[in-house]
């Protein structure tokens, strides 16, 4: 079997957007011998047909490369349609846009009171002290959790966090139980005490029938679990990568200040040159051939989000930022098919908001120290060191 790429070497924040453009030109359908082997498709059109494709291309087998999932099941994303419909169909209320709209004073709160002891330093990490906390303060918010469960979330969200970016299973493990825990302690609160369903992600996980039963007690634990960490570590490593963009291009800083109303737009070019995953995973139910190479039944599939989202073919002069993008449509970053993001919403506002408030808390900032990057499953930044300059 040949192998192409190797995922385990040492990388820095842009050394594998050009290991990616290689690939897309020279081996679009690439194979590795990283943690037991895996394919990976780069090319747009292939991500995009993978992800669509449920009957072909399932999840349950193995979501992620590499494989993280060492407790259980957790829908929506573990499973394939039919069977995850249940669990998608109850959050998705909760994600509409009429109640992601209501959130917006809170995540502003959040982030104001995050950047203020940065400001007062004069710069900090923007992963670690605003892009990580920032998300587990709203999904606690979100997912109306007690203070003393937003404490024991905020400690294990971190250490689960800085674990899967940094490709370290042991402590992945150790802090996955712990936050099963947690979710096993609220789905036991939301059956003594239930809150309104259209308020509520257990609520209204524990409120499902599927012809006349209830879901199962384990499946709606790892749903929690799930929705508990989904929204976590995304958000922090794309507010990383922004924060390095800005810094490289300060003109842009200056612009967005200046004309917020482009920030909306601005987002959603930043979610396709940083994307924040090259590592969700699909299994074929056959033997499947893409662009002339047979990929074997069963064998672990990366979409390869990142790459396909500056693909030369799809969108003109790929690692440019343009805020006038003709096609951004045609962004993968929040997916397709039957698993594309629940949370979009969500993950928009806090994005454009934390961006605003970055913005807001000085004149300008600059790179303190070279950024780090995060490993696979995702791609983007661990930590970003930056200086605030002059005052707010």
């Amino acid at each position: 079997m040949a192998h192409d790429f190797d995922p385990l070497q040492p990388e820095t924040f842009d050394s594998a957007h050009g290991d990616y453009q290689r690939l897309r030109a020279q081996c679009p359908v690439a194979h590795s011998e990283a943690w037991g082997g895996f394919w990976a498709l780069m090319k747009h059109d292939d991500v995009a047909k993978a992800a669509a494709d449920w009957q072909t291309f399932i999840t349950s087998q193995q979501n992620v490369v590499p494989k993280v999932a060492f407790t259980g099941r957790r829908p929506p994303l573990h499973l394939d349609p039919p069977e995850h419909t249940p669990y998608r169909r109850a959050l998705a209320p909760l994600f509409t846009e009429k109640r992601i709209a209501r959130l917006e004073p809170v995540v502003r709160g959040i982030c104001k009171a995050l950047l203020a002891p940065m400001v007062a330093r004069g710069g900090g990490d923007v992963c670690a002290d605003y892009g990580a906390p920032m998300p587990v303060s709203v999904f606690a918010h979100w997912m109306n959790l007690d203070e003393e469960a937003i404490a024991s979330l905020t400690d294990a969200g971190k250490r689960y966090n800085v674990a899967v970016q940094s490709a370290d299973m042991e402590t992945t493990k150790e802090t996955s139980l712990l936050l099963y825990d947690m979710a096993r302690a609220v789905v036991a609160q939301r059956r003594v005490a239930p809150l309104p369903v259209d308020e509520d992600a257990t609520s209204a996980l524990l409120a499902v029938r599927v012809d006349g039963e209830p879901l199962p007690e384990e499946m709606i634990v790892g749903t929690i679990r799930q929705v508990l960490v989904v929204g976590l570590i995304a958000p922090s490593v794309v507010i990383g990568s922004i924060a390095v963009h800005l810094a490289r291009h300060p003109d842009l800083q200056t612009q967005l200040r200046a004309q917020p109303e482009l920030m909306p737009a601005a987002i959603e070019e930043f979610l396709r040159l940083y994307a924040p995953y090259r590592g969700f995973a699909r299994t074929a139910t056959c033997p499947v051939t893409i662009r002339d190479r047979t990929i074997p039944q069963g064998e672990p599939i990366a979409l390869v989000y990142a790459s396909a989202n500056r693909d030369d073919d799809v969108f003109d002069d790929p690692d440019s930022f343009r805020l006038d993008r003709p096609n951004m449509k045609d962004s993968l970053a929040f997916g397709r098919g039957p698993h594309n993001c629940v949370g979009a919403g969500l993950a928009r506002l806090e994005l454009r908001i934390a961006i605003e408030e970055l913005l807001k808390a000085a004149p300008a900032f600059t790179l303190d120290g070279e950024p780090k990057p995060t490993r696979f499953p995702e791609i983007g930044a661990l930590s970003v060191p930056i200086h605030f300059a002059g005052d707010a």
